[in-house]
């Protein structure tokens, strides 16, 4: 009865479904996750090249609906729509999973570079990691991811990183929660993906 009553209910909003087994995948001991998909938030926004109002406003409503008698805290997937997450209401925690990842990444000083693989995610990302961050584009990353080739978005993802290391970063953040897989094909370093840091805070 104890280990159930400690257990935490998480809501995860995704919107690509191969991020949700990302996030099982890391789920530590004593959380519990629920996955919502809406790609039509994140269609929208490429359609219209990048976050508008009117996108942000319906993704804050989506996570306010998830924030139900039960969950212990709301977590936004995606980070093109990340600063939604400031126009949400709720009496429990709602948490960006990019956030946690930045604030995992900018512990320690150094030189940090951030990789994104849709371009859309680059201005959250730069504003999100601060001025001290170098925020990147992986050229043909997202084509690939598009494309439904899992492998080849982790390779390309994985050599933009492991040159990030070799280039004398300290900390390679994969800003995007899909790009989690490169971190295991890398060589030069292991960067840090959102899934485990967002987990790891909320846990």
């Amino acid at each position: 009865m104890g280990a159930r009553t400690a257990m935490r209910h998480i809501a995860c909003l995704h919107t690509a479904a191969s991020n949700a087994p990302l996030f099982d995948a890391a789920c530590p001991p004593g959380l519990t996750l629920h996955h919502t998909l809406r790609p039509d938030l994140l269609a929208e926004a490429e359609a219209a090249g990048g976050l508008t109002l009117a996108i942000a406003a319906r993704t804050a409503a989506a996570i306010e609906a998830l924030a139900t008698p039960g969950t212990h805290a709301v977590l936004l997937t995606c980070s093109t729509l990340g600063p939604a997450l400031a126009q949400a209401r709720a009496a429990i925690p709602l948490l960006r999973s990019d956030a946690a990842l930045a604030e995992a990444a900018l512990r320690g000083g150094g030189r940090l570079i951030a990789l994104c693989a849709v371009e859309t995610t680059l201005a959250p990302t730069t504003a999100l990691f601060g001025p001290s961050c170098e925020t990147r584009l992986v050229p043909g990353a997202w084509a690939a991811f598009r494309a439904g080739d899992a492998q080849t978005y982790a390779r390309i993802i994985a050599a933009a990183a492991d040159a990030a290391f070799a280039e004398g970063a300290r900390c390679v953040a994969l800003a995007q929660a899909s790009m989690a897989p490169a971190a295991a094909l890398c060589r030069n370093g292991t960067p840090l993906a959102s899934p485990s840091a967002s987990l790891a805070a909320l846990a």
